[in-house]
């Protein structure tokens, strides 16, 4: 491991981030909302300690990063971004000390959406738009953007691109990486844009639509009001951000190629077809069930059943309906969609419909297997091989998830936590949700948790955020040795 080379990376990425909280200072200045000395604080620390990490190995020059400190810098960077992050919110007096503003930082950068506010709307402008920020920066990878700026400086960045982008099989829409990544944000930029528009037609002002577009293209769900998108009670903006969800759940990739005229590239990708039949399957399954319990129309039954369904099969994790108050199935259908999750490729969370459905492919096969011992069956995704190697690790991948999972839960219940909240709060934070049952429910958060619990729950958001294997591989004694 060349630790010069990992330093000067993150230096990079810890000063990139300090100069990010110019956006919430100027926002703070519009506002005048005495955030400011707290902003300027945490920027002066921030960059100054990422001046450190970068000077520690300035006269290193990177001709190539292995597989190896790609993982290494990937995880010690989202850790450490997540402490920096932080600053805003300890100083700015947003939590109880500093292990909510470690939580709401990191639950930020993952995209996860759980909070330690209890009074959002009693938050500064400038913290709440920071807190926004932070999501859509991590939606598409704080990573993968600086892979645009990193061969500038005489850095490569194939290592981090597998490490970072969340899919099974990472797709290089261009040859040369700093392309894709340009390409992707590119997308990601022009949807958000479209999205704004489309919220300020809804009534809401230019503030509350930027910053509810910065949270829900990264499936991020941070809202700027305490009752999240119920605030509005609008059917309009409803929908309209249902739409955006369901767009920031597919692969990004198919966005682009549908840019480039390919219209039927939606329908063509398997992926794609399974994840907008699993949301419309459950949102009719749990319409119905509603219908007549809870609402008295089928049409309020279905924009409320639509938005809880893409909210959380999304991992975005918005809020209109507390739907602990649901009948039982659709509590059960909600609480399977917190694992599932999107896309591979898109922002989103979860496990990811990719591998689930190699999975039951998977099944399937060694189900067919032990029928016809003598046959050669192969499992195929959009009408290509999967190789062994990749079904091994999926498999691998899943059966981490599960694990862990349990341990966690366990964990949690141990420190004194109920166990629906225990095993709700964890699904949410690994499959980077935001809300779940229990104390930790759509209409609560996550402030009466535990100290302890919090930073391993943080922790858990690490995990789902970079796909278990770049956070868990650190712990492996081989990953240290020669």
């Amino acid at each position: 491991m060349r630790w010069q080379y990992v330093s000067k990376i993150i230096g990079i990425l810890v000063v990139f981030l300090g100069f990010s909280m110019i956006f919430p200072l100027l926002c703070s200045m519009i506002y005048k909302d005495n955030s400011h000395i707290a902003i300027l604080v945490s920027m002066v620390i921030t960059i100054f300690f990422g001046g450190i990490f970068y000077l520690v190995a300035k006269r290193t020059t990177i001709e190539y990063i292995s597989q190896r400190e790609g993982m290494a810098i990937v995880a010690l960077s989202w850790t450490i971004i997540g402490l920096f992050g932080g600053l805003p919110f300890y100083f700015g007096g947003a939590g109880s000390g500093f292990t909510d503003a470690f939580f709401e930082s990191v639950s930020g950068f993952t995209t996860t959406g759980s909070s330690i506010l209890t009074n959002i709307e009693g938050v500064s402008p400038s913290l709440l738009f920071w807190r926004s920020l932070i999501q859509w920066l991590g939606g598409m990878g704080i990573i993968v953007l600086s892979l645009a700026i990193l061969p500038f400086l005489g850095v490569g960045g194939m290592q981090l691109f597998k490490a970072e982008v969340p899919s099974p099989v990472p797709d290089k829409l261009t040859p040369r990486l700093t392309d894709s990544a340009k390409i992707l944000w590119y997308v990601y930029i022009l949807i958000s844009a479209l999205e704004v528009i489309l919220l300020l037609f809804g009534g809401m002002n230019f503030y509350d639509a930027l910053c509810h577009t910065l949270t829900t293209m990264p499936t991020g769900g941070f809202s700027t009001k305490n009752a999240s998108v119920a605030h509005y009670s609008s059917a309009y903006i409803d929908y309209v951000i249902v739409i955006f969800m369901l767009l920031a759940g597919i692969n990004f990739s198919l966005h682009y190629q549908m840019l480039r005229g390919k219209t039927l590239i939606f329908w063509r990708d398997s992926e794609c077809r399974f994840f907008m039949f699993l949301c419309l399957g459950f949102t009719f399954l749990i319409a119905f069930d509603i219908y007549g319990s809870v609402y008295d129309t089928i049409g309020k039954a279905f924009q409320y059943a639509s938005f809880q369904v893409v909210s959380l099969v999304t991992t975005t994790g918005y809020a209109t309906a507390d739907y602990e108050k649901w009948p039982g199935l659709s509590q059960v259908l909600l609480f399977l969609c917190m694992f599932i999750g999107a896309s591979a490729g898109s922002t989103g969370g979860g496990m990811k419909c990719a591998r689930i459905m190699v999975a039951f492919k998977y099944c399937y096969r060694e189900i067919f297997t032990l029928i016809h011992p003598s046959s050669v069956s192969q499992v195929k995704m959009n009408g290509a091989v999967i190789p062994n190697h990749v079904l091994r690790s999926i498999m691998g991948f899943l059966a981490l998830y599960i694990g862990i999972f349990v341990i966690c839960s366990i964990a949690v219940a141990a420190m004194g936590v109920d166990m629906v909240t225990a095993f709700s709060s964890v699904a949410a934070c690994i499959g980077n949700i935001g809300p779940g049952f229990g104390d930790v429910g759509p209409v609560d958060n996550f402030a009466i948790m535990p100290c302890a619990a919090k930073w391993l729950l943080a922790w858990c958001m690490l995990l789902g955020r970079l796909e278990i294997y770049t956070v868990i591989i650190m712990f492996v004694p081989e990953f240290w040795k020669k």
